[in-house]
């Protein structure tokens, strides 16, 4: 194959050093001796837990949802088909900021769906836990619909065809065929899109504020911290880059493995 060209070394070195230098800069700036009390803070407990959960609990969403979404745009033919893959993907490029306000103006308590939502239960979005599973959903959904997508389109159809010539119908043919192999591309979309909700910030905290116990989760805590303890804001954000790291070693098959 011949040596590399310098004109293509240098650039790949350099994209390199940007993406690993500033992730070995906080690890040889983080205080070490003082990692494990400031890991047991009471604070990064509740907001470590309340971030776990609401994205799994988001992730269970994104499944029950974004799985049937999935398999219409990969499998069915309908008028519009690039209009709603184009929408879809919309929060995927949305600024976070952007995607709170969207969120507060359909499910604010003066919403277009959460003012009738709060007349007619009491209930209200805003500052609750169910807002911030709420916010992670719509964060989150783009990455695991593409995702299962790709791996339906993926998968061969005609073993849907065949399938169909056996006298199955398209529900049996879903969760019997389709499903099933496309199985390894739907739990890495739903790694990639409980990674993504677990480092949502933005659409989070405009949507939901910042109350430790019930919207404070590991990014805004990391944010509210650094403001006061540099030590402390570098332990919290270890705390997320082994959680990065647990998820990308989740993904060693798709992305670690050898060609």
């Amino acid at each position: 194959m011949g040596r590399p060209p310098v004109v293509l070394m240098v650039p790949a070195l350099l994209a390199t050093l940007l993406l690993v230098v500033p992730l070995a800069a906080m690890v040889a700036a983080t205080n070490w001796a003082a990692l494990p009390g400031q890991l047991r803070s009471e604070p990064l407990r509740e907001a470590l837990w309340l971030s776990l959960s609401t994205s799994t609990v988001a992730m269970l969403i994104c499944l029950v949802l974004g799985l049937p979404l999935a398999w219409f745009l990969a499998r069915v033919d309908f008028p519009g088909r690039g209009w709603l893959r184009a929408l879809v993907t919309v929060p995927l490029v949305l600024p976070p900021v952007v995607a709170g306000i969207a969120l507060r103006t359909a499910f604010g308590r003066t919403g277009v769906i959460g003012e009738p939502l709060l007349d007619l239960t009491g209930f209200a979005f805003p500052f609750t836990t169910a807002g911030v599973v709420l916010a992670h959903t719509f964060v989150s959904m783009p990455f695991v619909v593409i995702a299962i997508e790709v791996a339906l389109r993926s998968a061969d159809r005609e073993y849907d065809a065949a399938a169909a010539t056996l006298g199955a119908s398209r529900w049996t043919t879903f969760h019997r065929v389709s499903v099933p192999l496309a199985l390894p591309g739907i739990l890495a979309g739903m790694v990639l899109g409980w990674a993504r909700s677990l480092g949502e910030f933005g659409a989070t905290i405009t949507f939901n504020g910042n109350y430790p116990g019930v919207t404070q989760t590991m990014p805004n805590l990391i944010y509210v911290t650094r403001q006061s303890d540099q030590d402390a804001a570098l332990a919290l954000s270890m705390v997320m880059l082994l959680v990065s790291i647990g998820v990308l070693l989740a993904l060693r098959d798709r992305w670690l493995g050898t060609p």
